[in-house]
């Protein structure tokens, strides 16, 4: 890049009223530089300030001048440094703020993916393995759609679409595998005892992360994530007898829930490593996210392929009578045929309910793009309390609401006072990248 600096005349003598000054040679007459470069972990410019010596300029009776050209230096510097300091506070506000607003979105996208995931099953109560299969293989045809019409339109290049699908492939399969591993354990174990082992998934990524990315969280921030996980807990459990279905479950149920939030989380951490990792590679440039969302979909989608025996098992259904089984579910989410009967509702709650779902993962993975997984799986956390608070409300198809669990009000305290204590920033703490 181009780099300036003031320099004084070149190697001479020269007479100014009557004295004779002593100057120093070219290749040393820089008294400072202001050097202009591009750094790929931050984006923009960055201005990067140099002290260089100052060599003093004598004249013929022995006075130097080198006093007062080193507090000019220093002043020049500090107000340097000062607008330095400055630039960066404003774009580290800008960041809070888009963060904020991406996590926003992420808690209402989160919300309305789980009611309306109730109210989808209410016309396909017989078939929740066929809008399961319909979401997965649907948004392979959405993604890569939307991913046509951005590289068309200049904002997806081909350097990005050249990326290694290496990654990609393991995202697939790691999704493939928290599917397969979270039907089989939720077969098993009650409602209300699955929200319960979900905040392992918060404690798995921020092991993860730990490990893979070199993350080093403060005390405040896991006091907040226990408090949060405690908060959904306490929230979702009170009076349901959550830890009496859990032991009648048997130990190894549990585990096999736990074993599939592991892969969730190394899925998230994953993503979070391809999207720095495609900085580098891209030389500062930010990897699209519906690169990642499209190749990690399409290898899910194959990955579920290979597994649809195993899982429709899990379903209940044998493999030689599956595809009767989709075809009726077809029937039934399209609402035509003799067999529409009971499939009120349909097709348009299924349909809301896989336009937010997609919705809802395009923001969660804009939110880790700009964050880190930890904080996106807090936004989502956020979500649960506000969706049973929701479910008490008269929703069309539902019947009776449901009433708020004893404990609500306590489980919602402490988990806000965990993310106030999560996000709070002790006064004598420097800005950090988030975590």
């Amino acid at each position: 890049m181009t780099s300036f600096c003031r320099r004084l005349p070149t190697a001479g003598t020269a007479s100014l009223s009557g004295q004779l000054r002593l100057l120093q040679p070219t290749n040393s007459t820089a008294i400072n530089g202001i050097h202009y470069g591009y750094s790929p972990q931050r984006r923009g410019l960055s201005l990067q300030l140099r002290r260089r010596l100052w060599n003093p300029v004598v004249d013929a009776t022995g006075h130097s001048d080198a006093a007062e050209r080193s507090d000019f230096i220093e002043e020049d510097e500090k107000e340097m440094l000062h607008s330095l300091a400055e630039d960066n506070s404003g774009k580290d506000v800008n960041q809070k703020a888009k963060v904020v607003v991406a996590a926003a979105a992420v808690v209402v996208m989160g919300v309305g993916n789980r009611v309306l995931y109730k109210l989808a099953l209410v016309p396909l109560k017989q078939y929740p393995f066929f809008l399961a299969q319909l979401a997965t293989f649907g948004y392979v045809i959405v993604y890569f759609s939307i991913l046509y019409i951005r590289h068309r339109a200049g904002i997806v290049t081909d350097e990005m679409l050249s990326v290694p699908k290496a990654p990609f492939l393991i995202v697939g399969l790691l999704e493939a595998l928290g599917a397969a591993t979270g039907m089989a354990a939720g077969a098993m174990l009650s409602g209300a005892s699955i929200p319960i082992l979900s905040q392992t998934f918060l404690v798995w990524q921020i092991l993860l992360s730990s490990i893979f990315l070199g993350r080093r969280y403060k005390v405040n921030q896991l006091v907040g994530c226990f408090l949060v996980a405690i908060g959904v807990i306490t929230t979702v459990a009170s009076g349901s007898g959550a830890g009496k279905s859990l032991q009648e479950a048997g130990i190894f149920w549990s585990l096999l829930m736990t074993v599939s939030f592991l892969f969730q989380a190394a899925d998230t951490v994953l993503k979070e490593v391809i999207f720095l990792d495609a900085t580098r590679k891209l030389k500062g440039g930010s990897l699209d996210l519906f690169v990642v969302n499209s190749f990690g979909s399409a290898f899910q989608a194959l990955f579920i392929c290979l597994l649809l025996p195993f899982l429709s098992k899990l379903w209940g259904i044998p493999f030689s009578q599956l595809p009767n089984y989709l075809k009726d579910g077809a029937a039934c989410f399209l609402n035509v045929g003799t067999l529409s009967s009971g499939c009120d509702g349909a097709p348009l709650l299924p349909l809301l309910f896989i336009i937010v779902n997609m919705g809802f993962n395009i923001s969660l993975l804009h939110l880790l793009k700009i964050s880190s997984a930890v904080v996106s799986c807090l936004a989502t956390t956020l979500a649960v309390p506000i969706s049973i608070y929701v479910f008490t409300l008269p929703l069309p198809y539902l019947g009776v609401a449901s009433s708020l669990p004893a404990g609500f009000l306590a489980g919602a305290i402490i988990l806000i006072m965990g993310l106030i204590i999560y996000t709070w920033i002790p006064s004598n703490a420097s800005l950090t990248a988030p975590t």
